[in-house]
């Protein structure tokens, strides 16, 4: 009798594994068991994750005696009349006792079970999404919205999702403004809202992606851009100050392309100051220098 066929499948879910498995050995879940090897890891943002890898063992048929374990060639009866293996085994030549697990009696296979499917976490409230007041139904801002809500959903995260056109938008360079809103989203945003950067140029590409055409986001998070503006404009007048009175340069901490826009536009027309950006990405900075 040949020994019990395995097969190892490596797929994103252990469903998907188990589907491809059946379908390879053409049989049914109940004629195989099933056993999670590696239950694999996501990346950030379903990027550098790991996938699960299943191992499907088939069941024999039903009644089948799995041949116990090979050992040296023994000697002992096998009939049914003595009902006690010890006696038997005392019987024998004491030169030619068999090993304790050679005479016991391969029990018979326990009934097939059904294929056991990985428990997994609960999963995370939908993301609602919400139209903004007075904006026609637009299919890219359908689009919008119903992609960042599937990122937010994969990240684990309750949030309401908004999408609309920025008022200075024009035809041929469309910015779509996405507020997102709800709790504990302090994650989303992370140290100098690098996350938030990182999470608004994926959802561009995807929404670009589907849509075929160029599409700008910029993603807030429960107002925290507008919040991060204001203070970027309080900082850049209190660093004109100092420039002014000491007469010599002021270099800023590095910041993010749309907060150094918001410093040059600011003091753009300035009579004391002028300001120029240096550095390198993600280093650069904004410079605030006394007009000569």
């Amino acid at each position: 009798m040949s020994d019990r066929t395995t097969l190892e499948i490596i797929a994103p879910t252990v469903e998907e594994a188990l589907l491809q498995g059946l379908s390879q050995l053409g049989l049914t879940a109940d004629a195989v068991s099933v056993e999670v090897l590696d239950s694999g890891s996501k990346g950030l943002f379903g990027l550098g994750g790991r996938q699960v890898r299943v191992r499907l063992t088939v069941n024999p048929p039903p009644g089948e005696v799995v041949p116990a374990a090979p050992s040296k060639p023994k000697s002992f009866d096998k009939t049914q009349d003595k009902p006690d293996p010890v006696k038997r085994a005392e019987s024998a030549p004491k030169t030619k006792e068999p090993k304790p697990e050679a005479r016991t009696q391969a029990k018979p296979e326990p009934k097939p079970r059904r294929a056991e499917k990985k428990p997994t976490q609960p999963e995370p409230a939908p993301v609602v999404v919400q139209k903004a007041d007075n904006q026609d139904a637009d299919p890219i801002l359908d689009a919008t919205e119903s992609i960042v809500s599937k990122l937010l959903h994969h990240l684990g995260m309750k949030a309401q999702v908004s999408a609309h056109f920025d008022e200075t938008s024009t035809d041929d360079r469309r910015t779509i403004q996405v507020d997102i809103r709800g709790d504990n989203l302090s994650a989303l945003i992370g140290r100098h809202a690098e996350t938030l950067t990182a999470f608004q140029h994926i959802a561009s590409l995807m929404v670009g992606k589907q849509t075929q055409q160029w599409v700008q986001l910029v993603v807030d998070v429960e107002g925290y851009r507008d919040r991060r503006e204001k203070q970027v404009r309080q900082l850049a007048l209190r660093m004109v100050d100092q420039v002014i009175k000491t007469g010599k340069k002021a270099t800023l901490e590095p910041m993010t392309a749309s907060e150094r826009r918001v410093i040059h536009i600011e003091l753009r027309g300035h009579p004391a100051v002028t300001t120029e950006s240096t550095g390198e990405e993600p280093h650069r900075k904004v410079v605030i220098l006394p007009k000569e």
